[in-house]
């Protein structure tokens, strides 16, 4: 009887760390190469008209993204709302170009051998 409550509380006890663990970790940054990207003056605006008649905005930006050793890749990836004009991102990646993530960043926190 004893082993059996153990047992339950080993296992409760393991069921909320992985509650807690999905809910916290954001995967889409996780193990990702990084990028950096300067915010340009445009951005393109998708427009797509939901069946509710409600229509939805994406932003499209595109242009020269900079890795942290200063090689410098294209990539291509979409917002839900309009990006600050000049803001710095740090782009999350994998395989190549493609975009995951971002986050706003501040100048300070770019490498040094990442030339806008």
């Amino acid at each position: 009887m004893k082993k059996g409550l153990i047992a339950v509380g080993v296992l409760a006890i393991l069921l909320i760390g992985a509650i807690v663990t999905l809910a916290t970790v954001d995967f889409n940054r996780m193990g990702k190469d990084n990028a950096y990207y300067q915010i340009p003056a445009k951005s393109t605006v998708e427009e797509t008209k939901l069946d509710s008649g409600e229509i939805i905005k994406r932003y499209l930006y595109t242009g020269t993204a900079y890795k942290e050793n200063g090689e410098s890749i294209e990539v291509e990836f979409s917002a839900a709302k309009e990006l600050k004009e000049g803001a710095y991102l740090k782009l999350y990646l994998k395989k190549g170009n493609a975009v995951t993530s971002y986050d706003e960043v501040q100048p300070s926190d770019i490498p040094d051998k990442v030339k806008f």
